[in-house]
């Protein structure tokens, strides 16, 4: 079972939502945990977790992955971005159990690689109320037509001066899930490398207040 450090409701209160956060490539839960608090006073009755990956990350001291980088084909990513399905599903179920909540009360929230296992689970579940993803890519394209199961909303923001995962992939990804009926809205951080900004921030604050209303 995945583990990770957790944020409590702001309110005190029995929690009526909950985000999980997925970090990226060679970080850990500590990292991504740190959005909260830009977060938290707007959605004061979520609860957030944020698990470290399953793998421990060669060369990252402390560092975890969703799946070995050992190959940047798209066949590869499309079978990398499968393997932490079931272990994160799994993390899923009993999150949501231990807290009394139902799947529609549940918004994942990626950076990275991140990105691209929230891009691929969320679909594959049942009804997730929404799905943020930075700076990542949809990594399993062509099987998500007839492996979806639900089309919940979802934000992709991107920098275009990103080093790291090219800033093509929020357009290519939003080219692949509108036509399969996804509301998707994206958001260019103009001159933002691999990372998030203010602007990045704001608007994933406002999308999960909404999703999760």
């Amino acid at each position: 079972m995945l583990n990770g450090p957790l944020v409590p409701p702001a309110s005190g209160a029995k929690p009526t939502s909950m985000v999980i956060l997925l970090h990226g490539y060679g970080s850990n839960g500590d990292d991504l945990i740190g959005l909260v608090p830009y977060w938290r006073d707007a959605l004061p009755n979520t609860v957030f977790l944020s698990p470290d990956a399953p793998q421990p990350c060669p060369g990252a001291p402390g560092g975890r992955q969703w799946w070995p980088l050992t190959s940047f084909s798209p066949e590869a990513r499309a079978a990398g971005v499968r393997e932490p399905a079931a272990t994160l599903n799994a993390f899923i179920d009993a999150q949501l159990a231990a807290y009394g909540l139902t799947e529609d009360r549940l918004a994942l929230v990626g950076f990275s690689q991140g990105t691209m296992v929230a891009l691929h689970v969320g679909p594959r579940r049942a009804r997730l109320a929404g799905i943020v993803g930075y700076s990542g890519m949809l990594a399993d394209p062509d099987a998500l037509a007839a492996q979806a199961r639900s089309k919940p909303p979802i934000l992709l923001v991107h920098g275009d001066a990103d080093p790291m995962v090219p800033f093509a992939a929020m357009g290519q990804a939003e080219a692949a899930l509108g036509p399969l009926g996804f509301e998707v809205t994206t958001h260019a951080s103009r001159g933002l490398g691999h990372s998030i900004d203010e602007a990045g921030l704001r608007l994933g604050g406002e999308f999960l207040a909404r999703v999760l209303a």
